[in-house]
């Protein structure tokens, strides 16, 4: 019997004793890292740092796999893509930032939101699936898991269901964490494009969370806690199609609030912490260069070069040259050349944003027959 998707919200008590509890947990924890986030004096720091460490990790999910190294290249140098993992890293990370600016400004999320979004991951304009025989597979054994709407009208009713239920309070009362974890359920299940679905909800899930005014910034890093569960998360999305069983859905997914929230705080708290050394060592041991839009760009990104300091801090070539060397001489910096280029490590903060990305499962991913061609979901 074909699969039939059914609107939302669910006919079914969603908010149950045991997801009231993990709820309330999440919530504060949630809470917590939005008050931390607001500790780091330019708020660009957080989005760009931790949008490469969230678009890392959800790319890896799909097997997209690079080092830090060649991320940070590929974003310091827009010509440095003979990595093409580094490559679509770098676009997810845009993605996320420019559907983040979109939803900040318009206070909703829109069909044309979703669409910007996978737009900006896959740099095409193919839109929702057109053509029947999409099917998500096991990789390892080639079975079919479950096959999800076929037709364009179906998909394009789920689709204009699931944005009036992110939208319309009035539809439902859930808690917004609750509505989070059903809407994630229900647009893997719509698998709207070709290609992208996954990485495509996982920055839905962060737009939602800053809608919803419980985030100020998109800092929440849940993919590093779906990459060390990814088994789980794959069972349980499957489970509520198959059974209706929502509960074990839900609590995994607020678990993943609280763990990955906690987390994401301790790496915030390291990055506060690094700057506030730098900026002690910049005042007592180079007090004439001492600014803290220097420091900015020093925290910004991992990797930072002359043109960034020029642009940044207006200053002539030789200016930013002269205040990068210095910053390498004493110690604060580290050198390297690049072709014709050189470019400068922020050793403390490359090495913060890597001990604080989490294991890689090496559990096998689900993906449609379509995408397992192309190697990524």
């Amino acid at each position: 019997m074909a699969f039939q998707l059914k609107m939302l919200p669910p006919l079914t008590d969603l908010e149950t004793k045991p997801v009231l509890k993990q709820l309330a947990i999440a919530r504060a924890e949630l809470a917590m890292l939005n008050g931390r986030s607001a500790t780091i004096p330019n708020e660009t720091i957080l989005i760009n740092t931790l949008s490469l460490q969230e678009a890392r990790d959800s790319s890896a999910i799909e097997n997209i796999v690079t080092t830090h190294d060649e991320l940070y290249k590929a974003q310091l140098f827009t010509d440095y893509f003979n990595n093409a993992a580094a490559k679509e890293v770098s676009l997810y990370a845009e993605a996320l930032k420019q559907g983040f600016a979109l939803v900040r400004r318009q206070k909703l999320i829109t069909n044309s939101t979703v669409l910007t979004v996978q737009r900006l991951l896959e740099g095409n304009e193919a839109g929702y699936r057109q053509v029947p025989g999409t099917a998500l597979v096991n990789e390892q054994t080639g079975e079919t898991v479950y096959t999800p709407p076929q037709s364009r009208k179906e998909i394009e009713a789920g689709m204009d269901n699931l944005v009036a239920f992110m939208n319309d309070d009035t539809l439902s009362d859930l808690d917004p964490l609750v509505k989070m974890a059903v809407m994630h359920h229900q647009f893997e299940t719509i698998h709207p494009f070709y290609d992208g679905n996954g990485r495509t909800g996982r920055i839905l899930n962060i737009l939602y969370l800053v809608q919803q005014g419980l985030l100020d910034l998109p800092v929440l890093y849940l993919s590093r806690y779906l990459i060390a569960t990814k088994a789980d998360y794959y069972h349980l999305l499957q489970s509520v199609r198959d059974n209706g069983n929502w509960e074990p859905w839900l609590l995994y997914m607020l678990k993943g609030v609280e763990v990955t929230a906690k987390q994401t705080v301790v790496l915030i708290e390291g990055i506060r912490r690094l700057m506030q050394d730098y900026k002690q060592q910049l005042r007592t041991g180079l007090p004439k260069i001492y600014s803290q839009d220097l420091l900015n760009n020093l925290f910004r990104h991992p990797y930072t070069k002359i043109e960034f300091v020029m642009n940044e801090l207006q200053v002539s070539r030789p200016t930013a040259t002269a205040y990068l060397e210095s910053l390498v001489a004493a110690g604060m910096l580290q050198k390297f050349k690049l072709g014709k280029s050189n470019y400068y490590m922020n050793n403390g903060l490359y090495n913060l944003l890597r001990e604080g990305a989490g294991p890689i499962s090496k559990a096998e991913p689900i993906v449609t027959q379509h995408e397992a061609k192309r190697g990524k979901k």
